[in-house]
C-alpha cells in the first residue's frame, strides 16, 4: 500500500513538474510570438480601417488575413490577457507587417487613427468645395451639398441665409475616416467662425452692415482679385458704387447664377435677369458667390479710401482703377482689345 502511494505521489510531482515546465513553455511562446512581427522583410503599408462596434474575432481574422498576424488563436490570448481587446477604437490605421503583434494592438488601441486631408483654396464655390471633399474621399458631393444647401441647417448654424455659401472657410483641414457630411460642413463654418471675430463683427455693425453682405462683398472682391494687396482698393471701388447708387457690374456674380456656365461670358448673359447678375441689379447679390478668405474678409471690412469707381484687368493679373467712365473706357481699350474681361463697366 505504501509503494501504491509513493509511487502516486512521484506520479503527481512529475505531473506538476511536467505542467510546470509546459506552462513555462507556453508562456515563453507567447512572449515570443508578442514580440515577433509576422513579416519583417515586407515594408509597405497597410491602410487597416475598424468599424464602430466591430467584433474583436472578425477584426483578429482580417489581421490574419492579410499577413499582419501569423496566429490568431495567441492574439487573441495576448489581447485578452492585457484587456486590450475591448479597448480597440474605430478608425482607419496604418499598419506594417514588420509591427510586433505588440504594437499592432497598441496602434489599434490608442487611437492613432489616419488623417485625411482636404485643402480648400480661396475662392472656391460649394460646388467646388463638395468636389474637392469628395476627391480626398470623405464623402460623397452629393452628401456634402445636401448639408451644405440645407437653409435648416443653415439656420442652426446661426447662418441668415438658405446655404452656407461664403463659410465654408477656405483652409487645411484634417479629418478621420468617415467623418459624415455635417462634420465636415460645421468644421469649416466653426472655423469661419474663428477667424470673423467679435471686433470683425462689431465693424460691420459699425458699417450698417450685416454678416452676411459682409461675407457677400468679400466674395466678389475674392473672385475679382488676383494681386493680393489690390483687396481693399477694389472693395473701396464697391463701395463707391454702392453709396452712388451704381451697379456693381461684376462678372463673377453674372457667371454664378449661370448654371451650367461654359467659360465664355457672352453679352447675352450680361443682360440676363438673374438675382446674382449685378448689370442688372442694384446692390449686392441675394448671397455669396464663393467662400472668401481672411484677407478678401478683411478687405470687406475696412476698404482702402478711394475715388475709384471703375477698374479693369491688365496683363499679369493686376488692375488698372479710374474715376471717370471716359478714363475706365480707354483703360478698356487699351487692355482688353483682345480679351473681353471687364468689371465695373458703366
Amino acid at each position: 500500500m505504501k509503494k501504491h502511494v509513493k509511487r502516486f505521489a512521484l506520479f503527481l510531482a512529475l505531473l506538476m513538474v511536467t505542467a510546470t515546465a509546459a506552462g513555462i513553455w507556453a508562456a515563453r511562446d507567447l512572449s515570443r510570438y508578442w514580440n515577433t512581427p509576422a513579416n519583417k522583410n515586407h515594408i509597405n503599408s497597410i491602410r487597416f480601417p475598424v468599424e464602430r462596434g466591430e467584433p474583436f474575432a472578425k477584426i483578429t481574422a482580417r489581421l490574419a488575413g492579410i499577413g499582419l498576424i501569423s496566429h490568431k488563436l495567441k492574439f487573441k490570448i495576448m489581447a485578452r490577457y492585457y484587456g486590450l481587446d475591448t479597448k480597440i477604437r474605430a478608425g482607419e490605421y496604418l499598419l506594417f507587417p514588420g509591427m510586433t503583434p505588440k504594437k499592432i494592438l497598441d496602434r489599434l488601441t490608442s487611437g492613432d487613427v489616419m488623417l485625411h486631408r482636404v485643402t480648400i483654396p480661396e475662392g472656391f464655390t460649394i460646388f467646388q468645395t463638395a468636389e474637392r471633399v469628395e476627391k480626398a474621399g470623405l464623402c460623397t458631393a452629393k452628401a456634402f451639398l445636401k448639408i451644405a444647401r440645407d437653409p435648416l441647417f443653415a439656420k442652426r448654424m446661426e447662418i441668415s441665409a438658405d446655404t452656407v455659401e461664403g463659410y465654408l472657410f477656405p483652409d487645411t483641414y484634417l479629418f478621420e475616416q468617415n467623418p459624415g457630411p455635417e462634420k465636415i460642413v460645421t468644421t469649416m463654418i466653426q472655423r469661419f467662425t474663428s477667424v470673423f471675430s467679435d471686433k470683425w463683427e462689431k465693424q460691420a455693425h459699425d458699417m450698417e452692415m450685416t454678416v452676411l453682405q459682409i461675407v457677400t462683398l468679400a466674395s466678389i472682391i475674392e473672385k475679382e482679385t488676383a494681386v493680393g494687396s489690390e483687396r481693399p482698393v477694389i472693395s473701396s471701388v464697391f463701395y463707391n458704387r454702392l453709396k452712388r447708387h451704381m451697379r456693381l457690374a461684376s462678372d463673377p456674380t453674372v457667371i454664378y447664377g449661370i448654371k451650367e456656365f461654359n467659360g465664355n461670358l457672352t453679352k447675352k448673359d450680361l443682360e440676363r435677369k438673374t438675382p446674382y447678375n449685378t448689370y442688372v441689379i442694384y446692390g449686392l447679390p441675394p448671397g455669396p458667390i464663393a467662400n472668401p478668405g481672411r484677407a478678401s474678409l478683411k478687405a470687406a471690412l475696412f476698404p482702402a479710401t478711394t475715388d475709384y469707381l471703375y477698374f479693369v484687368a491688365m496683363p499679369g493679373g493686376s488692375h488698372y482703377f479710374s474715376t471717370t467712365l471716359s478714363e475706365h473706357n480707354r483703360a478698356v481699350r487699351k487692355y482688353q482689345k483682345h480679351h473681353r474681361r471687364r468689371s465695373t463697366r458703366e
